[in-house]
């Protein structure tokens, strides 16, 4: 089965074909050496046999010609890695929706969170943790099998908002039997920077970083709307009423 090509699989390849090619070249010119050292040096009476140093040759030959083919199949590599890093970059500034049940809430803008259920449900609740596995917000959602929606806008349970940081979904649904339902969760964050990791290309959404692979999809983030008087300033305070 062939393996996934990573940017440090594809570096260990290029040392690989280098070494073998300054490898092939010192060997060769041993076998030279050697070669000349024999013709020099053999009986004129009896010649030496030409077909054993001959196969010798072409074997060098059909070895550099695989290190030359190595040589451009590794540059074809590292032109697709680059090709792909290139287009992860297309991600930077966009809110992306991918595959997890950690994701990243910025203090401010309500987190989305969409949910699938295997089955219908009788109860359902999402539950959110903090990085501390410490529960810290909890309601009743759509029971309905199927995809489902739930925008979290950072409160706790016991009052208050949630400050900004890293967190967990898990969605607890039950069937009529009482039995726990298989579930999925999608997550939406802003991707800040790109980044590999192991020779794995990664998106940083907060301090999550997210493999490419597991983004299901991508939008522009919505504009940000100010407001402002018709003089083109902030809105003045309301002024007191006058005195009676």
């Amino acid at each position: 089965m062939a393996s996934d090509v990573t940017i440090s699989s594809a570096i260990q390849q290029q040392q690989g074909t280098s070494a073998a090619g300054t490898q092939l070249a010192e060997d060769f010119n041993q076998f030279l050496t050697l070669l000349t050292v024999q013709l020099q040096n053999q009986d004129p009476l009896s010649p030496m046999d030409t077909t054993e140093f001959t196969n010798q040759i072409v074997s060098f030959t059909g070895v550099e010609q695989q290190i030359n083919t190595n040589q451009k199949l590794d540059a074809l590599v590292a032109m697709g890695l680059t090709n792909a890093f290139t287009g992860a970059l297309q991600y930077v500034g966009l809110d992306v929706s991918y595959l997890s049940s950690e994701f990243h809430y910025n203090g401010e803008k309500p987190a989305d969170i969409s949910y699938a259920l295997d089955e219908q449900a009788v109860e359902t609740k999402v539950n959110i943790y903090d990085e501390s596995g410490d529960l810290v917000f909890s309601a009743d959602v759509s029971s309905n099998v199927g995809v489902n929606d739930f925008t979290w806008d950072g409160s706790l349970t016991n009052g208050g908002t949630a400050p900004a940081g890293t967190y967990e979904v898990k969605i607890d649904a039950l069937d009529i039997d009482g039995k726990a339902i298989g579930s999925s969760t999608v997550v939406t964050g802003a991707v800040k920077g790109v980044e590999t990791q192991n020779g794995t290309l990664f998106l940083l959404v907060g301090d999550r970083a997210v493999p490419v692979g597991s983004v299901l999809n991508a939008s522009n983030p919505p504009p940000t709307i100010v407001v402002e008087d018709e003089g083109g300033g902030e809105e003045d305070p309301p002024a007191d009423p006058p005195a009676a």
